[in-house]
């Protein structure tokens, strides 16, 4: 089974891809991996920052690198917060804050069609690699509903789900997420 290095810190996504992917890789964490990098993400698309983060992971341990760039774009706010959604309400990167920060921009607003993104790349240390995306679709409500999942689940109205991506059990997430099709997207691709 070939074994593949997250290219992230976030245990939430670690959880969630080890869940999606599992029986297909060996997947290790970084901390697994015994390596403390915080590659800096300067890229203006997902799909660009998610292959500078696999790349470096994949130089810095000779092994494939599998990582995700995802976040929430919001129509009427143009895409945003788009990349900066980790640090939409500043660096600390905190989910309460983010969510307050989004809510209040949001106050008043009609249109509140919004979609989760993610691209997915597994790169490997030649710098080759594979991509793919994947999304899911639905609202911004006006509060917080559940407290399952993390980043902006309880604000964000899954249609597919009829109701908040933070009242989703796990399981139930996993099955439209959209870092489980951007996953399933590539694993097609690589016919595994």
């Amino acid at each position: 089974m070939t074994e593949i290095i997250l290219a992230t810190n976030n245990a939430n996504k670690a959880r969630e891809i080890k869940a999606i992917l599992g029986g297909r890789f060996e997947i290790k964490t970084l901390a697994q991996a015994g390596i403390e990098i915080d590659v800096e993400e300067t890229g203006t698309t997902f799909a660009e920052n998610a292959y500078i983060k696999a790349y470096e992971v994949a130089k810095l341990t000779g092994k494939p690198a599998l990582s995700d760039d995802s976040g929430l774009e919001v129509e009427a706010l143009g895409g945003a917060p788009g990349i900066y959604s980790a640090r939409y309400a500043g660096k600390e990167q905190n989910d309460k804050a983010n969510i307050k920060k989004l809510l209040s921009v949001m106050e008043g607003e009609q249109n509140r069609k919004a979609r989760f993104v993610s691209s997915v790349c597994l790169c490997y240390p030649d710098g080759s690699f594979v991509s793919a995306e994947g999304e899911v679709k639905g609202e911004i409500l006006l509060e917080e509903r559940g407290t399952n999942g993390f980043g902006y689940d309880p604000v964000f109205f899954c249609y597919e789900l009829g109701k908040s991506l933070g009242e989703a059990e796990s399981a139930e997430k996993n099955l439209v997420s959209h870092r489980k099709r951007a996953l399933e997207n590539l694993a097609a691709k690589l016919g595994v």
